[in-house]
C-alpha cells in the first residue's frame, strides 16, 4: 500500500483528497503548512506528496525545495488554484512532479497521482 501525504492548510481541502483517494486504499497522513510538511515527510518518508502552494508559515514552494534537498527522488505533486500559473512552473523548475488544479476533478487526480506513483 503507498503512502501519501496530503498538505494544505485548508482542512476541507485536505479531506475532498482523501475522499477522492479513499477508494485506492493509500495510507494517508497530513500536513497544515510547509513547515510540517518537511517534518511530518522526514518521519514517514511516503511514497507521493500533494502540496498546496499557498500557506502560511511555509509555502508550497519552498517546502517542496526543502524536501527536495533531503530527499531527490521524492515525488511531489503541487496543487495550485486557477490563476498560479507562474508559482506552479516555479515549482517544476524546483523539481516537482506534476500538478493538479483546484477545483478536482476525481478522474484527473487520480490518474495524475497514479501516473507520478509509476514514474
Amino acid at each position: 500500500m503507498a503512502k501519501i501525504l496530503i498538505v494544505d492548510d485548508a482542512p476541507f481541502i485536505r479531506n475532498q483528497l482523501k475522499l477522492i483517494l479513499e477508494p485506492l486504499k493509500f495510507d494517508i497522513i497530513e500536513a497544515s503548512d510547509g513547515k510540517e510538511a518537511i517534518e511530518v515527510y522526514k518521519r514517514h518518508n511516503p511514497d507521493i506528496v500533494t502540496m498546496d502552494i499557498s500557506m502560511p508559515i511555509m509555502d508550497g514552494v519552498k517546502a517542496l525545495s526543502e524536501i527536495i534537498k533531503y530527499d531527490p527522488k521524492a515525488k511531489i505533486i503541487m496543487v495550485s488554484a486557477l490563476g498560479h500559473k507562474m508559482r506552479v512552473l516555479e515549482a517544476i523548475e524546483k523539481g516537482a512532479s506534476y500538478y493538479i488544479v483546484k477545483p478536482f476533478v476525481s478522474e484527473k487526480v487520480i490518474k495524475t497521482i497514479m501516473m507520478v506513483l509509476n514514474k
